[in-house]
């Protein structure tokens, strides 16, 4: 790889970088002085800042694996060194993920309106089903970022058998095993997708037709209720445009293994997967009354009064 793309690559990496922990910083900021001050906080707050939290560290080990990535190409192939990267790396952007989809679950649950008996049951104890659902996602991450161990040990085994060039019936089972064992990886985030997708897509279902029915009554297209509904369906297509753009990025990481041209495919990916932090925060941000309010007076360097208007559907 040439020199400038290497440059250009770890200079996009570094604004990103910037770019992301200045969003989730700020974000980490604001829930938790609040709740400091309150000595309570909503559980939308919670998910909102452990993603923040959990956003900050994904991004510290994104820049270290760029910075390997671009000055130590050797290092980067090998070593254990890189393997306690790469569980890190994995943890913590599984576990972005789930709270990403428990989020869009609790949004969903706390603000889709179904009548069908099984959402209604869902809906009445909202609390309790993210709450499960952050218990499930903690314990599939610690799981997920376990498995890698038996991948590295048969990789190492493999570049082993590799680095002898006895090319044997034994190097090609065990590559194929290797290669199923990272395939079937991947898979450890369905379930967080299936159920980001269905939230999202009952979310936007709702508030369509909520939005509708409202017009048909005679409100008009301009009213404040109109306006927050239209708004709420903007915020969550860019949640699931970015959620998606995001997942195509992290299948193209984890299968640079079997690109050609594993490490620009890689950067690639990391590329995009670096600025999601950032811009999905910056939806967070623009969606939560709270946060956007205190985001507004930090960049004016003053507090504006706060005009009377809806609450938002997003607000805790």
């Amino acid at each position: 790889m040439q020199g400038l793309s290497k440059s250009v690559f770890l200079a996009l990496c570094t604004t990103q970088f910037i770019l992301g922990m200045l969003v989730n910083v700020f974000i980490g900021l604001v829930n938790g002085s609040s709740w400091f001050k309150r000595k309570r906080i909503s559980l939308s707050d919670f998910i909102i800042t452990g993603l923040a939290l959990s956003r900050i560290g994904l991004l510290w080990i994104i820049l270290i694996d760029a910075v390997i990535m671009v000055f130590f190409p050797q290092l980067h192939e090998e070593g254990v060194g890189m393997q306690l990267i790469d569980i890190f790396w994995t943890f913590t952007n599984h576990l972005s993920i789930w709270l990403t989809t428990c989020l869009g679950v609790l949004y969903c649950l706390k603000i889709a309106s179904f009548s069908h008996p099984t959402f209604l049951r869902l809906k009445w104890r909202v609390s309790r089903v993210v709450v499960c659902m952050l218990l499930g996602g903690l314990l599939l991450t610690f799981a997920n970022a376990m498995s890698l161990i038996h991948e590295f040990q048969i990789y190492s085994v493999l570049r082993g058998i590799n680095g002898t060039g006895n090319v044997t019936e034994h190097f090609r089972k065990t590559e194929t095993k290797y290669e199923v064992i990272h395939v079937l990886g991947t898979l450890w985030s369905l379930p967080p997708l299936v159920l980001s997708l269905a939230s999202y897509f009952l979310l936007i279902l709702s508030l369509g037709r909520h939005a509708q029915q409202m017009q048909q009554n005679g409100t008009s297209s301009s009213d404040s209720s109109t306006e927050a509904h239209k708004k709420a369906i903007r915020i969550i297509f860019s949640f699931l445009f970015l959620f998606l753009f995001y997942f195509l990025a992290y299948l193209i990481t984890s299968s640079s293994y079997f690109l050609p041209g594993a490490n620009t495919a890689k950067m690639f990916g990391e590329l995009i997967i670096v600025s999601y932090p950032a811009g999905h925060s910056l939806v967070l941000i623009l969606g939560n009354k709270k946060l956007k309010q205190t985001f507004v007076e930090t960049l004016w360097c003053e507090s504006t009064p706060q005009k009377p208007g809806p609450k938002g559907l997003f607000a805790p």
